[in-house]
């Protein structure tokens, strides 16, 4: 493996329409699956992204959108190596947090997967990542 997709990154990939989703298409169509990789801090986020939807819901449509969506993420993360957030990414995470790194607590456990792996994260959010020590960033939508 050698590219960590970021949250962001894949909410474009499941929203195909747009500049960025054909910048991003083209860029993905360029890698073997073998070098691409999603992690569990992902899953998570957009797993909270849909709870909020399916709780706010106001009508019965807008609770089977929520769990169609959600459904979408079982289907887009079987498809992919997902990677743990482990004991070396703890290390890293903790590392970090004494560096006094200041960014969010969900992006700085991807930066830690990323980081322990050797894995360049695939980013919009350079202003946040680029904070972090160490970590290689690209942004495939420009």
């Amino acid at each position: 493996m050698t590219y960590l997709l970021d949250t962001d990154h894949l909410s474009i990939l499941q929203q195909p329409s747009g500049q960025e989703f054909i910048k991003l298409s083209t860029r993905l169509a360029l890698c073997s699956p073998n070098e691409l990789a999603l992690c569990v801090i992902s899953f998570h986020e957009q797993v909270l992204g849909c709870h909020t939807y399916i709780s706010r819901a106001r009508n019965s449509s807008e609770v089977v959108r929520g769990y169609r969506m959600l459904n979408r993420l079982l289907t887009d993360y079987i498809s992919a190596p997902v990677l743990p957030f482990d004991s070396a990414c703890v290390t890293v995470f903790d590392s970090l947090l004494a560096r006094k790194v200041r960014i969010s607590t969900m992006d700085l456990r991807i930066a830690s997967v990323a980081l322990s792996r050797g894995l360049t994260l695939v980013t919009r959010n350079m202003g946040d990542f680029r904070q972090v020590p160490g970590l290689t960033t690209e942004n495939w939508t420009v």
